[in-house]
């Protein structure tokens, strides 16, 4: 009989707030797109320029 490991957490989880959790997930997407744009062969200076011209859109 096998027993799954849960791992406990060191102290009471506090929940993030709403804005907490769009910021982390803005900066993820973000880190993803620019190795999206680096792998696809542009500079890092094209891809700041790249992602600010579609945000202004």
């Amino acid at each position: 009989m096998s027993e799954e490991v849960v791992p406990q957490q060191a102290g009471p989880a506090q929940p993030k707030g709403l804005l907490q959790q769009m910021e982390e997930l803005m900066a993820a997407l973000n880190a993803d797109l620019s190795n999206l744009h680096e792998e696809a062969g542009f500079s890092p200076l094209e891809s700041q320029e790249q992602i600010r011209s579609s945000v202004a859109e």
